[in-house]
């Protein structure tokens, strides 16, 4: 799943910019992903094991969410965003986000997963 075009970029979406349902996904997506792609890449996520997706009432969309799966994938997209920053100096930089990425981390764990248990 992770050397797929399309799943580190929807894994990035949600957990770096909080685009959590299937339309935000859809037109927040720089890349210009197609519906078609990201319908059939977020049930691959999901059945793969590395998002959730809350169910709704029809005519509602769902949210999805990164499982303990999804978050463990966080340090190595921000490991492949310093590489990309090596070979391409005109890449965004997210160096506020990399600098504080233990409190993003309890964050995000916070938002798709609860709090944790500390003990």
């Amino acid at each position: 799943m992770v050397g797929d075009q399309w799943s580190l970029l929807i894994l990035r979406d949600i957990a770096m910019y909080d685009r959590r349902s299937f339309r935000e996904l859809l037109t927040g997506s720089t890349e210009g992903i197609s519906a078609p792609v990201l319908s059939r890449r977020l049930a691959d996520l999901t059945a793969s094991g590395f998002l959730s997706k809350t169910e709704v009432s029809r005519g509602r969309q769902g949210r999805y969410s990164l499982t303990q799966l999804g978050l463990d994938t966080i340090p190595l997209l921000v490991e492949l965003g310093r590489l990309g920053r090596k070979i391409d100096p005109t890449t965004t930089d997210h160096q506020d986000l990399l600098e504080h990425l233990e409190q993003h981390m309890a964050a995000l764990y916070d938002s798709h997963l609860g709090a944790r248990d500390t003990a």
